[in-house]
C-alpha cells in the first residue's frame, strides 16, 4: 500500500507539472470531504468575498470518499477522477480553502503564489486527532498518515481562540505560528438572534410539542465501535423523565446506531439548529460542546465509555478539570443533575476561553483571505 502511494504520488507531481501551466487567476477554491454539498459556513464565506469583492470567481468543490481507504473500487475510481478537477481549479487559484484533510493539497508541490487556508470544520478540541491520536483505536496508522503527508502545505490554519493553538499544532504537525486566532462563521449564527427566531419557527412547527417542556438536547460523538454506544443510548432514554422534558437525541451523520422510544430525532434538522431550543445539552468528548457554551446552554457529559479515551484515542483537554458541567457514566444520576442549581459563570469562562469573543467572523475571515488576492 505505501509503495503505491508513493508512486501514485510521484505520477500526479508529473501530471500537475503540466496542468499548472495554467494561468492563475483572481479566483477562490473551497474544498471539503466532509459533505456532497458545500456546507453554510462556505456559503457564509463566499457570499461575503461577493458582497466585498462582486465579481471575484469563487468554486466550490465538495466531494465525500466515503470509506476512506476502505471504500470500493469503483468509489476510489470516481474519486479519483475529481481530484483531477479539484487539480486543474487548485493550479489555476490564488487562495484555497479547505474544512477537513484534502490528497491533491498535502501530495503534490503547488505554485508559490497559491495560498492554502486550513479553516477546520470544528470550534474546538476534546478527543485527540491528526498526528497526536496516530495508531490509536479511532486515528491512522503512522505509516499511512506520513506517505499521504496528511495535513501537510498548509499556509495558515484558523482557530476559534489561543487557548485552541497548541493542540491544533500538535494535531497537524505544525509550527504554531501557522495557526491564527479565527472563529468559524457559524459564529455569527450563534449570536444571530433573526437568525435564532427562524429557526425556532421552523422546528416548532415540524414539532410543536418541543415547545411545550424544556428540550434536553443529546449529541454524542461519532464512535466506530458502536455496539455499548447503542445501550447507552438506550439507558438514557430509559432515564429520561419524558413527562417533565422532552428528550432530542442528534447521532453523528456517519453512526448506524438506531434510536427507539420517546425520544424525537428531529431528522430534517441539524445538531446545529437543535442548538437553538436546547435548554439543556449532553454530550461526551463532541466539540459541539463549544458552541452550546456560546449560546449559554448548560452542559452535562454522559462519559460511560471515559476508558476509551483515556486509555485509547485520548483527550486533548483535562476533561475533569476544564469542563463547566457534572459528568458521569450513568445515565440516570446524570440527569438528576439538571434538578440542581448550575454554574452560569463558569460556563461563560469555559466559552470565552475557547472561543474568542467576536461579531463579525466572518467578515474577518473574508477580509483575510482577500488580502492574498492580486
Amino acid at each position: 500500500m505505501i509503495f503505491i502511494i508513493k508512486l501514485g504520488t510521484i505520477l500526479l507531481n508529473i501530471i500537475y507539472a503540466f496542468i499548472k501551466l495554467i494561468p492563475t487567476r483572481r479566483k477562490v477554491v473551497m474544498m471539503s470531504r466532509q459533505s456532497n454539498d458545500p456546507s453554510f459556513e462556505f456559503l457564509m464565506v463566499r457570499d461575503e468575498l461577493r458582497r466585498r469583492c462582486p465579481g471575484i470567481d469563487v468554486v466550490m468543490l465538495c466531494r465525500t470518499l466515503d470509506g476512506g481507504v476502505s471504500s470500493t473500487l469503483l468509489s476510489k475510481a470516481s474519486y479519483f477522477l475529481h481530484m483531477f478537477v479539484q487539480m486543474v481549479h487548485i493550479a489555476s487559484s490564488q487562495v484555497v480553502i479547505l474544512d477537513t484533510y484534502c490528497i491533491v493539497i498535502s501530495l503534490l508541490r503547488h505554485k508559490k503564489s497559491l495560498t492554502v487556508i486550513q479553516m477546520w470544520h470544528s470550534m474546538g478540541t476534546m478527543k485527540k486527532f491528526g498526528y497526536t491520536a496516530l495508531d490509536t483505536a479511532e486515528g491512522s496508522r503512522h505509516e499511512l498518515a506520513y506517505a499521504m503527508k496528511m495535513h501537510q502545505n498548509y499556509d495558515y490554519i484558523f482557530a476559534s481562540a489561543e487557548a485552541y493553538k497548541r493542540d491544533l499544532a500538535r494535531g497537524f504537525h505544525c509550527d504554531i505560528r501557522k495557526i491564527v486566532t479565527m472563529p468559524l462563521p457559524r459564529l455569527d449564527l450563534l449570536k444571530d438572534r433573526q437568525y435564532e427566531e427562524r429557526i425556532r419557527k421552523r422546528i416548532f412547527q415540524k414539532y410543536p410539542e418541543l415547545h411545550k417542556k424544556p428540550v434536553i438536547l443529546y449529541c454524542p460523538t461519532f464512535r466506530k465501535q458502536e455496539a455499548e454506544f447503542g445501550k447507552a443510548v438506550d439507558a438514557l432514554i430509559r432515564a429520561a423523565d419524558l413527562e417533565k422534558y422532552n428528550l432530542v437525541i442528534k447521532l453523528h451523520p456517519l453512526s448506524k446506531t438506531v434510536v427507539s422510544g420517546k425520544a424525537v430525532t428531529a431528522d430534517e434538522f441539524s445538531s446545529f439548529d437543535m442548538l437553538f431550543i436546547a435548554d439543556y445539552m449532553i454530550s461526551d468528548y463532541s466539540c459541539i460542546i463549544y458552541e452550546a457554551a456560546v449560546r449559554d446552554i448548560p452542559l452535562f457529559f454522559y462519559n460511560f465509555d471515559m476508558e476509551l479515551y483515556t486509555d485509547g484515542r485520548g483527550l486533548a483537554i483535562d476533561y475533569e478539570k476544564e469542563l463547566p458541567g457534572a459528568a458521569s457514566g450513568n445515565a440516570q444520576e446524570l440527569l438528576g443533575e439538571l434538578e440542581k442549581p448550575y454554574d452560569m459563570k463558569r460556563l461563560q469562562s469555559f466559552a470565552e476561553k475557547y472561543v474568542h469573543p467576536t461579531d463579525h467572523a466572518t467578515e474577518d475571515i473574508a477580509a483575510f483571505v482577500l488580502k492574498y488576492l492580486k
